[in-house]
């Protein structure tokens, strides 16, 4: 299995994000310099039932190394179920407990950000994971908090249950995903425990990643929706770069578009559009691309303007 170096304190990892990590937009955050990626989140219950797109969404490329799966829920017996399945899937490296999905939906269901309500039952879940799992690497993303900052509570709850390294995004549930990001309660659970902390949360930059890096002294870094629209990032945090150059953009969008093409086929083209409207923004006649793409069904035709916009 492979291992993270956490040692280089420079690791970068993309987040799991509904509906933006599947296997191609992982495959070009790894090409273009990540060194973790982590599935979307996978719901345990539907690994128990042998879901055929859950299935679909564990699928990874072979560039990923480490991979991580992240899965939700609360029940212990389903959970164990769902981690005897993976345990059957090659190339998996790790299993991640979701802690911090904001989601009702989720958080009606006792599980995500709303496990940090029941810290007993939280360790509960990771002593499971780690008990039946035969992958490298048990981890935690989790939140600072339900209602409450208590980063430490939590990282000292996961490392006593005996998982490898944790993250936290830098808001509580209540914060959802509009409160200011608040770094200092990952730089006290880093103090806290002897296990990787890991940042997230609003890191959009390589200087903001840098000051991440320095005030907490987090063993990494992880990128979600700093990312969308921008997966360039990695590729600008792999070599120290403020900006990027517009050929280099070119290519990643491009990059990711044949991923996309060969992973959902003639679905590919339709789907990728919603990228291509993040993409192009900030660009020069980016309505009017857009407009355009809209129209166009086609891989090559699609192909040949999204390269000709991106010349421009």
């Amino acid at each position: 299995m492979a291992t993270i170096d956490f040692s280089k304190k420079d690791i970068v990892m993309l987040a799991p994000l509904a509906g933006y990590t599947d296997l191609p937009f992982r495959s070009v955050a790894k090409e273009f310099g990540a060194d973790v990626t982590i599935s979307e989140m996978i719901s345990s219950n539907a690994l128990k039932y042998h879901s055929t797109r859950t299935f679909k969404m564990i699928e990874k490329s072979p560039l990923e190394s480490p991979y991580i799966v992240q899965i939700a829920g609360s029940d212990i017996d389903v959970i164990k179920e769902a981690v005897l399945i993976l345990n059957d899937f090659d190339g998996i490296d790790g299993i991640d407990l979701n802690c911090g999905c904001p989601v009702p939906k989720i958080v009606s269901q006792n599980s995500g950000s709303s496990l940090l309500t029941d810290l007993p039952q939280m360790s509960r879940i990771i002593e499971t994971i780690k008990k039946y799992s035969n992958k490298e690497y048990t981890s935690v993303k989790s939140r600072l908090g339900f209602n409450e900052k208590i980063a430490v509570d939590i990282a000292k709850s996961v490392e006593s249950a005996g998982a490898d390294f944790i993250t936290f995004h830098g808001r509580t549930r209540a914060g959802k995903y509009k409160a200011p990001i608040d770094y200092t309660p990952i730089k006290e659970a880093k103090e806290a425990v002897s296990i990787p902390v890991i940042a997230n949360g609003d890191i959009t930059s390589l200087e903001i990643a840098q000051h991440v890096r320095e005030y907490t002294g987090c063993d990494g870094i992880m990128i979600g929706r700093g990312a969308v629209g921008n997966p360039w990032i990695f590729y600008q945090l792999k070599h120290n770069l403020k900006t990027i150059e517009k050929d280099k953009i070119r290519e990643i969008v491009l990059r990711h578009y044949d991923l996309m093409f060969e992973f959902y086929v003639d679905k590919g083209v339709s789907i990728f559009r919603k990228h291509l409207h993040t993409y192009s923004k900030g660009f020069p006649a980016a309505s009017e691309f857009r407009d355009k793409i809209n129209r166009i069904s086609d891989y090559a035709h699609l192909r040949e303007v999204i390269s000709q916009f991106f010349s421009s």
